[in-house]
């Protein structure tokens, strides 16, 4: 105890405020082992933080290097197949001349297919882009690209809110014209993922325009807009000339707005831009949140079908439009197609813009559907008749085509009867129905 009491001794001052000189020289030893030992500290705090930075900065790299190599898009061999893919093909002196080389979005949808399928085999260059989402069964998407691919169309997985993937395309290919079909469909799930729609209809086509503006050569715009803008209008048949600005839901909000950004763009930046107006197209390959697909799917499953009403217990009714008409619309669109007159995104003078309804101009009533189903399927549906609830659907659409007649020779031939035969027979050989069913036989 006297031992430590000395020690403690030696660390206080004998008198307030003054330390013994003699004690001095142990406080510098130990102010000089403390000072050396920071020192040290400090040497080992930069060696780890040096060998921090060194990690992060490989990590980094790492990971950068492994999402450039986990890209679905870029390199020597992927672009060597963009440009195999996007040469036409149509033999010399061709009468329909050297070709087109056409981008199609959404090109493993429904009518992307079926679009670029009909420019192959007419022998103009088709490259397709699609993001493959979920909304619904991805598995057929990625069966019409199987299809595609084996007509010698490549699809790129990629989504046209990507610049970067837009820009490197039209780098490598000089695209002369661009079939916009990307979009997220449907009235009803507007009302669950309302998000979905604003960026795919508008932030997609505002990122697919601003490619297309900056491209040289400027290509020449076709789109997919819609009978949806119609809305609330009750003036049958739909012409263009009619009021578009009472959308009944969001996604025909969404399809309006994109016919007035199209109309900016071709007015600021001379892009030719043409947009069609889908009437409720239907066939093979179609898409299965839509009426007569999942129609066809629970009359087979034996499950009932919900048929909406309008008020006063009338009837719905569609202007169903056969997909093969739908195509002729758009190629002959394609077609006659005026130039883009923008260079490096400057206008140089006037371009076309052009709005056209592509339907069938003969609309059938909802019941009436069902019915031509139950006799090809020779299975009697489970009807559901319930009032048309307020989601945004509309009682009636029928197109007038005047105009497309007029400047693009549309002329649609399939009646209901006839597209919906070629649809359920698809469906019972895609979907694996026994080929001696009565139903498969009766097609």
């Amino acid at each position: 105890m006297r031992v430590l009491a000395e020690e403690e001794e030696d660390m206080l001052p004998s008198t307030p405020g003054k330390v013994k000189i003699e004690r001095a020289g142990a406080m510098t030893r130990q102010l000089h082992r403390c000072f050396a030992s920071t020192g040290t500290m400090f040497l080992w705090a930069l060696f780890l933080v040096a060998m921090t930075a060194t990690y992060l900065s490989f990590h980094s790299f790492v990971d950068t290097s492994s999402r450039y190599f986990a890209a679905s898009w870029g390199g020597l061999h992927w672009e060597r197949q963009i440009r195999a893919s996007a040469s036409p093909r149509r033999p010399p002196g061709s009468a329909e001349g050297a070709g087109l080389s056409v981008l199609v979005t959404g090109a493993a949808g429904f009518v992307g297919t079926h679009c670029s399928l009909a420019l192959r085999k007419r022998g103009d260059g088709v490259v397709g882009i699609d993001n493959f989402n979920k909304y619904y069964d991805p598995s057929l998407k990625k069966a019409r690209r199987a299809l595609l691919a084996s007509h010698g169309v490549f699809v790129v997985e990629g989504d046209i809110t990507d610049g970067r993937l837009l820009t490197k395309l039209f780098d490598v290919v000089p695209f002369t014209h661009v079939l916009h079909l990307a979009a997220q469909a449907g009235v009803r799930y507007a009302m669950e993922n309302p998000a979905s729609y604003v960026h795919s209809n508008i932030a997609g086509l505002v990122s697919l325009l601003e490619a297309c503006k900056e491209a040289d050569p400027q290509p020449a715009v076709v789109w997919a807009s819609s009978s949806s803008v119609y809305g609330l209008n009750d003036a049958v048949p739909f012409s263009e000339a009619h009021r578009t600005d009472r959308p009944a839901s969001l996604y025909a909000a969404t399809k309006k707005a994109g016919e007035e950004i199209t109309h900016t763009y071709n007015h600021i930046y001379g892009l030719s831009v043409t947009g069609l107006r889908f009437f409720t197209v239907y066939g093979p390959w179609g898409r299965p949140d839509m009426a007569y697909f999942s129609f066809t799917r629970n009359i087979l499953q034996g499950k009932p079908i919900t048929v909406y009403r309008g008020r006063d217990h009338v009837d719905l009714a569609r202007d169903f439009t056969y997909i093969d008409d739908i195509v002729r619309g758009c190629l002959a669109s394609l077609d006659t197609a005026g130039r883009s007159t923008g260079t490096g995104g400057r206008k140089r003078g006037p371009a076309p813009y052009r709005i056209f309804n592509l339907g069938n101009t003969a609309p059938v009533t909802v019941p009436t559907l069902v019915s031509i189903l139950e006799r090809y399927l020779r299975v009697n549906a489970k009807r559901n008749v319930v009032e048309m609830p307020g989601n945004g659907d509309v009682p009636f659409t029928h197109a007038n085509i005047s105009l497309a007649r007029e400047q693009l020779g549309y002329k649609p031939t399939t009646s209901l009867e006839m597209g919906l035969k070629k649809f359920v027979r698809w469906y019972l050989s895609y979907y694996g129905y026994n080929r001696g069913t009565q139903a498969f036989n009766n097609l």
